[in-house]
């Protein structure tokens, strides 16, 4: 018989016993499909929301061919790149841009003869809502003319045919608790709109953007303002303009270049997608060509985690093939008895894998498919933006089926080899034999683990990302090998257990051929999550070390206006308090923050030289500056590890470096408060420092600003302008500078990362030194940061009063949790899955065992429990190992960030080289402890409590 006879008649087998158990090969296809399924969307997704140039063409101009703006360098002529990305003045030698204010360019003068244009021109708008009052982006546009279409369109209600018309999107309706039919109304000019419908915009679906009639807001607004000097001035955009030309062919690099000549930037549609060779491009020639994308390339993490979702599909149809072999031994003995020897039964199986992993391949494809499609719009609105086209391609596709159907070939490679060396007596028999466990795998297994965990790390430490995934999956491998010793260790607990649990135990010790599949499937699934949830956690801990925060946690500002020209800070913060107790959810008294300044303060004559102005400094002794900057910073950077550096950052000589922060109208960062500011803001409950400030101490935050005496060395510079008529008259006579030595109470060194504030002094102080002080702050203790609804709120109480002040507030931070959140029950969906599998299998592996415990007189109970025990066993198991296994992964790719860090560390000393590694124990929490106790209680629930007879004895 040939080698192509033999697999056909093993295809045919392998055929008809898939249809033979239906059951077991829906749940091989449907183990094998569900990761295909997976990769597919993905493929299809990632493809589909990567913008063609064309797509993002219409994006920016709709169905138009330019779209002609104002660059703002002046009117004189300008040069560009055919993508209209860099631009500069005509002969420039760099692209610094016009200094000045300069007058609008009459972009219709550049209009090719024929052309047909729509103005387009934007203006941040206060606008009122249900709650109050919200700032959004207001754009002159007709968004009926089909040049528009493509960049915005109507989803319900109509356009605006009126000047007092407005179509908003469904991002600011429902922000502002707003629909169509509603009201807004623009506050500054206070004209109203009525909303006639809500329009989309592809680009950006999170984004608030309301569009009104060209004429319609900003010339109104305008002449009011010129009318009544109380009313504030617009501050619109460029202009542009979307422009179609008469012909088919668009315009031309020819009527770019001469668009150029009158100042106007261009993007053509036409250029763009064929751009002119850079001999014609008068820019190229100087900046050496226009350039294309850049290369991309393959990071540690992406190749980590596509070599663990391969090895994870290979282990989730292990243990049904597994089963189904046993299962079918007697079918395979019979193989033997006909003449096939080994090779023949190996094939046998392998065939199984073959036609359940093709089924598997095309379902998952075909259901990957139909589903992205029938998600598409969740999908987009979870993007933020539409997808051009659903974009498909077969290769790729074609790809990831291939590897659906040689994963099932794979995943029945065990257990063919095992069934090729069952004996044939044993098979027609049923008789499963004895075999020693064998001690070349564990001991391989516990070579490859320590080979992969060090060559993971090494290729982290270097920065090699094939060298982190092939040691990731190594060390996976490893464990994988260990897994029947360790499954088969499991009895031996079974003492100290109950009767269900031992059970349970033992027999999974066992049947290691059954159970330790199952453990590697759910092994597999939490390793790959645990991975990523390491990953995300630790880079998302590393964003927040990062992230230069204005206010201290848990504080929220509201700042008065000190730039107006009749701003009335202490009638602002007084008026923002009463509305912040009925709005906010503040918790206890204000405190306010005053601001200190000698002399005539810049901040209130904005027009005067800084020179010109006085000045308070708090000076840093030389002693106490950041080594990192002084001389020979990079050396002492490249001897630092990350954690030295960290260490040396965080202490107070380097904690303020980087930048000085003006946050409360001074560069010295001192403020005049008192206990409640300390409380509040600073978080310092020290009744020490609090009765220090009380006696006219002034408190010290940064200790590094302290001299060896313990003093702070203040330097004001009196200086008053001639426009300062008030101080002018108190203080006459010439400039003058006075240097003091204040004794501090210094905080501890943790307190130095205050934001904005180096120096808490006393009124007391400020006055004896002859300082001008004004309110300018009042700090609040918050639960939680404010809702939307609350500040819209709050923001229209304040701009009814007219008081000059703002809400301000840290930005608030991604949700981490839900990311988290998510990979912990995709991988708990995984565990479920398999362990629900395993029992399943379990049972009809073991009927006979049950049936022999109901012969002996065991309770009903006994097998429901036994089965939510067995279920437990699998889940908790391949948990636990897939929780270590997902660390090694991880870790290493940390390394390669680290790596990465330490570079730039060293070659700017006072970037920060922070690169934690932080366990999700949320995630791995729910998967050790929660997913095995559902499994069990599903499992139990599940399960008849008695047995029923298949046929009669006798």
């Amino acid at each position: 018989m040939s080698a192509l006879t033999g697999w056909r008649a093993a295809i045919r087998i392998a055929r008809r016993d898939a249809l033979r158990a239906k059951g077991r090969s829906a749940l091989v296809v449907a183990m094998i499909a569900l990761p295909v399924l997976g990769v597919t969307a993905a493929d299809i997704t990632y493809r589909s929301s990567v913008s063609t140039q064309a797509e993002e063409l219409t994006s920016a101009m709709g169905a138009a061919d330019a779209l002609f703006s104002d660059p703002g360098l002046g009117d004189g002529p300008i040069e560009q790149m055919p993508g209209a990305d860099s631009y500069q003045r005509s002969g420039a030698e760099d692209d610094s841009v016009h200094g000045g204010e300069s007058a609008p360019l009459d972009l219709t003068a550049a209009l090719p003869r024929g052309a047909r244009a729509v103005p387009r021109q934007e203006v941040m708008s206060t606008v009122t809502t249900k709650y109050g009052i919200e700032t959004a982006e207001v754009t002159e546009l007709d968004t009926s003319d089909p040049l528009v279409h493509g960049m915005v369109g109507l989803v319900r209600g109509a356009y605006p045919r009126t000047d007092s018309e407005i179509v908003a999107n469904d991002a600011f309706l429902k922000s502002a608790g707003l629909h169509v039919g509603s009201r807004t109304t623009v506050r500054g000019v206070d004209k109203t709109f009525t909303i006639t419908g809500a329009v989309e915009v592809p680009a950006s679906l999170k984004s608030s953007f309301l569009y009104v009639r060209p004429g319609a807001l900003i010339k109104p607004w305008q002449r009011a303002a010129a009318a009544d000097h109380t009313i504030t001035q617009p501050n619109p955009g460029s202009p542009s303009l979307l422009v179609k030309t008469a012909g088919a062919s668009g315009i031309s690099w020819r009527d770019v270049l001469a668009a150029n000549k009158h100042g106007v930037l261009v993007e053509s549609r036409s250029v763009v997608l064929d751009p002119p060779p850079d001999s014609e491009v008068p820019m190229a020639s100087r900046f050496g060509g226009s350039g294309s994308g850049s290369e991309i390339e393959l990071t540690a993490s992406l190749a980590t985690v596509v070599a663990m979702a391969m090895l994870e599909i290979v282990l989730l149809a292990g243990p049904a093939f597994a089963v189904g072999a046993r299962r079918s031994r007697r079918q395979l003995g019979l193989v033997g008895t006909c003449g096939g020897d080994r090779r023949h039964i190996r094939s046998v199986v392998l065939a199984g894998g073959a036609v359940l992993g093709g089924a598997g391949a095309v379902a998952g494809t075909v259901a990957g498919l139909v589903l992205t499609v029938a998600l598409r719009p969740v999908i987009e609105e979870w993007a933020g933006k539409r997808f051009g086209s659903i974009e498909i391609r077969p290769w790729e596709l074609l790809g990831i089926a291939a590897i659906g159907l040689v994963t099932g070939v794979l995943a029945a490679l065990v257990p063919a080899v095992v069934a090729g060396r069952q004996p044939v007596i044993e098979s027609l028999t049923g008789r499963r034999g004895v075999r020693r466990s064998s001690r070349v795998m564990p001991a391989l297994g516990v070579a490859a683990v320590l080979l992969g965990g060090t060559v993971a790390v090494m290729g982290g430490l270097m920065g090699r990302a094939v060298a982190v995934a092939a040691g990731s999956v190594l060390a996976e491998l490893g464990v994988l090998a260990c897994i029947p010793v360790i499954v088969g260790s499991l009895g031996l607990l079974g003492r100290f257990f109950p009767l269900s649990p031992r059970l349970a135990l033992r027999d999974a010790a066992r049947n290691r051929g059954r159970t330790a599949p199952a453990v590697a499937a759910v092994m597999a699934a939490v390793a790959g999550t645990v991975a990523i949830a390491t990953y995300t956690a630790s880079t998302q801990a590393e964003q927040a070390y990062n992230i230069h925060r204005t206010l201290p946690p848990g504080v929220l500002a509201i700042n008065a206006d000190i730039y107006a020209e009749h701003a009335d800070p202490a009638r602002a913060l007084e008026t923002a308090r009463g509305l912040a107790r009925r709005d906010l959810p503040v918790e206890g008294d204000a405190a306010t923050i005053r601001r200190v300044w000698a002399g005539s303060d810049c901040a209130r004559f904005s027009d005067a030289e800084a020179d010109a102005c006085g000045s308070l400094t708090m000076p840093k002794p030389k002693a106490n500056t950041c080594p990192l900057q002084k001389a020979g910073g990079k050396e002492l950077a490249a001897g630092l590890s990350a954690s030295e550096h960290k260490q040396l950052m965080n202490t107070p000589k380097c904690k303020d470096a980087e930048y000085a922060d003006t946050t409360f109208g001074n560069d010295s960062e001192i403020v005049v408060g008192d206990g409640a500011v300390l409380r509040v803001y600073a978080g310092l409950k020290d009744p020490a420092a609090a009765r220090a400030l009380a006696a006219g101490t002034p408190v010290l935050l940064n200790n590094a600003y302290a001299g060896p005496d313990g003093k702070v060395t203040l330097k004001a510079v009196h200086r008053y302008l001639a426009e300062d008529k008030a101080n002018r008259a108190r203080h006459p006579g010439k400039a003058r500078t006075t240097i003091s030595h204040l004794p501090v109470y210094r905080a501890t060194d943790g307190y130095a990362a205050t934001p904005g504030v180096r120096m808490i002094m006393p009124q007391a102080t400020a006055d004896r030194l002859g300082l001008h002080t004004g309110p300018v702050t009042a700090v609040y203790r918050v639960a939680h940061p404010p809702t939307g609804a609350q500040e819209q709120r709050f923001d229209d109480g304040m701009f009814q009063a007219a008081s000059g002040a703002s809400l301000w507030q840290n930005e608030k931070p991604e949700d981490s949790d839900t990311t988290l959140l998510i990979l912990a029950l995709f991988a708990g969906v995984v565990t479920l899955g398999a362990a629900a599998i395993t029992t399943g299998l379990a049972k009809a592996d073991a009927e006979a065992d049950l049936t022999t415990l109901s012969a002996i007189g065991a309770p009903p109970g006994v097998r429901r429990t036994l089965s939510g025990f067995q279920c437990a066993v699998v889940a908790g198991t391949g948990v636990l190992l897939g929780t270590a296994a997902g660390a090694v992964p991880a870790v290493a790719v940390r390394l390669t960030d680290l790596k990465r860090a330490l570079d730039q560390m060293r070659a700017h000393p006072m970037d920060s080289a922070y690169t934690p590694i932080v366990l999700p124990w949320e995630t791995i929490g729910i998967l050790a402890v929660a997913v095995p106790v559902l499994a069990g209680l599903l499992a139990a629930g599940f399960t008849r409590s008695r047995l029923v007879l298949a046929r009669r004895a006798g």
